[in-house]
């Protein structure tokens, strides 16, 4: 799955049926993992954000995101999140992706996760631009261990152009 489509979802309480809210961003480590979803509602002066850490996410579908219970949700510092998927001033979407030899494959465009309850990250999406993106379609990179999120780019090992395929839809089919 990936999670350009789980923004926007609904996020229900389980206990009592209550709409909670809805998923406005993720809340990435640096080791490639899920740690929360961020739900909307950040006030505007606010320097603090909604999350529910994904250990309290009973389950997730197309349509929804079903939490234990509010008290799942809790405050968090946005000074304090090392790596959002899509929003703030350390987001990966968008990122370079650069080998350490200088090789520029793209940016990332969407991340690729384990669908049946997993909170750990796949792949990333990576697109070329537009025009590249229509001819030869976007490419997928897995990811490893020696890949790092930068400030300012994703730096891959040696050769990762080499395991580039072609992005699949959805990772189970």
């Amino acid at each position: 799955m990936k999670l350009q489509e789980m923004i926007g979802l609904a996020v229900f309480d389980v206990e009592d049926g209550k709409q909670i809210g809805k998923v406005h961003d993720f809340v990435l480590t640096a080791d490639w993992k899920i740690e929360a979803i961020e739900l909307e509602g950040k006030g505007l002066f606010s320097a603090q954000v909604k999350i529910v850490r994904w250990e309290d996410i009973v389950a997730y579908g197309e349509d929804a995101v079903m939490i234990r219970n509010q008290q799942a949700v809790r405050k968090a510092g946005a000074d304090d999140i090392q790596y959002t998927y899509m929003l703030g001033s350390s987001k990966l979407k968008d990122l370079s992706v650069l080998t350490e030899e200088g090789v520029n494959l793209g940016h990332v465009s969407d991340v690729y996760f384990e669908q049946e309850m997993g909170n750990q990250i796949l792949g990333l999406e990576i697109s070329d631009g537009f025009v590249s993106d229509l001819i030869d379609g976007r490419r997928w990179l897995s990811c490893t261990s020696d890949m790092v999120i930068g400030e300012n780019a994703v730096m891959v090992p040696p050769l990762s152009e080499q395991r580039l395929e072609k992005a699949i839809h959805s990772m189970n089919g």
